[in-house]
């Protein structure tokens, strides 16, 4: 485990060969994404699918409502709150989190079906899911997005234009709460830094592969 240690490939630039599937009947690799508001995690997330031939994406249940830039199904499954209370008593979620007085959570019988049939499945939660999915599949590989700096991280939940001052502050309060707690958890194998996402990016694919490769994964 190399929790604490920012991964880099040794050539960012390099060309990278796609991928294979993973074989048919396999045993699939849990990858867990976290990172603050506004740090970029959600792009990262995206490429890897499409590095990743095969890949699949848990999409979680809210209580929140859709934004204009959501897509239902696809980005979110949105669920009314007696509906997700539903979920948690029937244990249909791997993990759940309420963020902002709004919930999410993750559809339990899902992933293990996609992890049974031998698929990179990506779960993109918070710190507090990540350790929930990290004491239920001890072999998930978790990976934490950190922007380059607090001042980086505050200009870019500015720059989104999505909220009101007094909202940003809250989100970059959190923020900092939930890195602080990333960091000494243990929970996370690899940290990025994302100062550039290109570069970012590559280093996400390149620790992937890696996490595959020592978990017996063909990639």
């Amino acid at each position: 485990m190399t929790t604490g240690r920012i991964h880099r490939s040794p050539d960012p630039h390099a060309p990278l060969a796609p991928p294979a599937p993973p074989p048919p009947g396999g045993t699939g690799l849990l990858l867990v994404i976290s990172g603050p508001s506004g740090v970029g995690k959600t792009t990262i997330t995206r490429a890897l699918q499409t590095a990743f031939p095969g890949s699949v994406f848990s999409v979680s249940a809210t209580t929140r409502p859709p934004t204009p830039q959501d897509r239902p199904g696809i980005d979110y499954d949105f669920v009314s709150d007696a509906r997700f209370d539903q979920m948690i008593a029937q244990g249909e979620l791997l993990e759940w989190a309420s963020v902002f007085g709004k919930k999410y959570g993750t559809p339990r019988q899902w992933t293990l079906d996609r992890l049974a049939e031998g698929k990179l499945v990506i779960l993109e939660i918070d710190v507090q899911g990540a350790q929930s999915v990290k004491k239920q599949i001890p072999t998930a590989f978790c990976m934490f997005v950190l922007p380059p700096s607090d001042d980086a991280l505050l200009q870019r939940l500015r720059a989104r234009g999505r909220d009101a001052e007094d909202t940003i502050q809250r989100r970059f309060n959190e923020a900092q709460r939930e890195m602080s707690t990333a960091r000494t958890c243990g929970v996370y194998d690899v940290f990025l830094v994302n100062s550039d996402l290109d570069a970012t990016i590559l280093q996400a694919i390149y620790a992937v592969r890696a996490a595959q490769q020592n978990r017996g994964v063909k990639s």
